[in-house]
């Protein structure tokens, strides 16, 4: 996985390569059974409160710790959603207004994908918050399990 965060932009580019077909990730990004099972760290559980995945649909989950403590993300689904690409606003429900603009695209190889996240924030600062607040680790725990639950859904296809 790839992490570019240049100083001074108000964005964050992840790149991961898959051994998967594009339409796998893109399940595991728009079906709720499969994002509760990869998406946050190992120390979080995920329930998917809602996901309407079309234009204008809304998306909300909340990751839970040990301690039953709930964290609520949510937004808006931006354009149809396709196995190609994933267009969605990103807040965090105790930081209200502070919202983020998600990119995600999936492009196909030879039976592998590349995974290419760009995150633009509103301000520099905004971003470098995020950044601050160990996301790497969570994200590299997500792409890691993303990782092995299409690696586990390519073979059973």
């Amino acid at each position: 996985m790839k992490v570019i965060a240049e100083p001074g932009l108000p964005q964050v580019i992840i790149t991961r390569e898959f051994a998967a077909p594009r339409e796998l990730l893109f399940r595991a990004y728009t079906e709720p059974e499969l994002l509760a099972r990869w998406l946050g760290p190992d120390s979080l559980t995920l329930t998917v409160n809602q996901l309407d995945v079309r234009h204008g649909g809304r998306w909300r989950w909340t990751h839970y710790d040990a301690d039953g403590r709930g964290y609520v993300f949510h937004g808006l689904y931006h354009g149809t959603p396709t196995p190609e690409r994933i267009v969605q606003t990103y807040e965090f429900s105790e930081r209200p207004g502070h919202v983020y603009l998600n990119t995600i695209t999936f492009e196909e190889h030879d039976g592998t994908t590349t995974l290419r996240q760009n995150t633009v924030f509103q301000t520099v600062e905004e971003r470098d918050g995020y950044v601050r607040g160990d996301m790497e680790t969570g994200i590299r725990a997500s792409m890691a399990k993303l990782d092995d639950l299409v690696t586990r859904l390519a073979k059973e296809a």
